[in-house]
């Protein structure tokens, strides 16, 4: 066991000790207080992951109940979400789309159609690097481009088209390319990354709203679209500049598909059961609510249609459908079991009353205007990812945030999209996110190369997302 482990036992039951037994500290009363102390429990155990990240995220269920935080209903009823659901379905989507062998094709037929050239093959790389990740994890998609990526830099390289130093920054540009791409992609939807999850679920269990999948592809497709391109420039053009004696041969993606093959009936159906539940979450958040109301279609059903989908259609080449509950044991169960641990807390901050505590606390910094109030939260929250696992992060910030937004009297909205959109973006380390710690595997990266191109792309992540908070979100996502 590590000393951080070592740690963090020692730690979440003293700090639960304290904020429990002695009231004085906090002046809550005993259900907000409860919560509070197991937050702090649990959150040290996340932090020092001194258990398993889904271990610890059960704690909850045993803690809120025994200490009056909230009654084991509450806490119990967090796990089956249908947030929970919703990403179990998108989960299993992905799966599928992987068993086919679906995302190399559609990776190659980018790179074929955006051309061949070092920027344009890294242009191409970022384009359907993204697309991936708004619909699989970004974990999963860094993994499934790397391999095309050092492909492509052995292709580069076995051809002398760069010269060593302009072949040393094509293959630094486009792995960090791959690791960055699959972050940001992951922001466009809800299903794209955890925090943007935790955002509807938190605003459906503590604010009673709705947020579709349509209304975030409102807002967060735009954010990706402006930092995917300021990415590609700011790579090709400043951070990783090569001179080019060559042309990459534009047979090499169609040399790639060809590998492949025709598309098989297999892929064909993935790819359409695909398409048809993307257009269905895209149309729900344009049908009018007396509609909505009557046809009793969430972003949840259609994510388990889509499923479902998937073991009903049959597969030609084996027994069984596309998919089988065999290939369910590759599904990140615990990832949901720690999205149920989030909202379990989350919940028993709301029915505790902790929620206006923290308003109340965190009234002071009223007095500073609001973008600036943006800004410290954002970089603050966004350098913080960078060591904790951004799930975590923003499971333990997304109740607070309403808490400040209350607090300063501003839209919780903001707030909260400042947490989910920052908890994403971590560029400097390879520990920050599995993409980053996927292209460090490489023999072409070293620390050096990711904590200089990561800090400028933290700071220009920062800007992007307060800016897109300060005028895109109260147009298309106020509360």
């Amino acid at each position: 066991m590590q000393k951080r482990q070592v740690i963090g036992l020692v730690l979440g039951p003293l700090l639960f000790s304290l904020f429990y037994f002695v009231p004085d500290i906090t002046g809550l009363d005993d259900s907000p207080r409860a919560v509070l102390a197991v937050t702090a429990w649990v959150a040290s155990w996340w932090v020092t992951e001194a258990l398993p990240i889904p271990a610890t995220s059960l704690l909850p269920i045993i803690l809120l109940p025994l200490t009056g935080g909230t009654d084991e209903e509450t806490a119990t009823m967090a796990y089956g979400d249908p947030i929970v659901f919703m990403y179990m379905g998108g989960f299993t989507i992905a799966l599928a789309i992987e068993r086919w062998n679906l995302h190399k094709r559609i990776a190659m037929t980018i790179i074929a159609m955006i051309g061949t050239s070092g920027q344009r093959i890294i242009l191409g790389v970022a384009v359907s690097t993204a697309l991936l990740s708004m619909w699989i994890s970004n974990a999963a998609t860094a993994l499934m481009m790397l391999p095309i990526a050092l492909a492509l830099i052995n292709e580069v390289k076995d051809k002398n088209f760069f010269d060593e130093r302009s072949l040393n920054s094509f293959a630094k540009g486009l792995l960090l390319t791959v690791a960055y791409s699959a972050s940001i992609g992951g922001l466009a939807t809800l299903i794209g990354s955890v925090p943007n999850a935790a955002f509807a679920a938190v605003a459906n269990n503590m604010l009673d709203t709705t947020v579709t999948f349509a209304d975030w592809f409102l807002f967060g497709f735009p954010v990706t679209v402006i930092l995917i391109t300021v990415l590609f420039f700011y790579i090709t053009r400043i951070q990783f500049k090569v001179t080019q004696s060559g042309e990459i041969s534009e047979d090499f993606a169609r040399n790639q598909l060809n590998e492949l093959g025709p598309m098989s009936y297999e892929e064909k159906a993935v790819l359409a059961i695909f398409s048809v539940t993307g257009f269905l979450w895209l149309s729900t958040g344009f049908i009018p609510e007396d509609w909505q109301e009557v046809l009793n279609i969430s972003d949840t059903s259609i994510s388990i249609f889509g499923a479902l989908a998937m073991f009903l259609v049959p597969s030609r080449q084996e027994q069984g459908g596309l998919m089988t509950w065999k290939n369910m044991k590759e599904l990140p169960w615990g990832l949901l079991v720690l999205f149920g641990g989030g909202l379990s807390l989350a919940a028993a901050f709301e029915d505790s009353g902790l929620t206006e505590w923290f308003g109340d606390l965190l009234e002071a910094v009223e007095v500073l205007p609001y973008v600036l109030i943006l800004i410290v939260l954002a970089a603050a929250i966004l350098f913080m990812t960078e060591i904790l696992s951004n799930t975590a992060l923003a499971n333990m910030m997304m109740p607070i945030s309403i808490g400040l937004a209350l607090g300063i009297g501003v839209d919780p909205y903001s707030i909260m999209a400042i947490v989910a959109l920052t908890a994403s973006c971590a560029f400097m380390l390879p520990i920050a996110t599995p993409p980053n710690a996927a292209v460090f595997s490489s023999d072409y990266l070293q620390m050096d190369d990711m904590v200089k191109a990561g800090f400028w792309m933290n700071i220009i992540a920062i800007i992007v997302i307060v800016v897109f908070v300060y005028f895109w979100q109260p147009i298309v996502l106020s509360f």
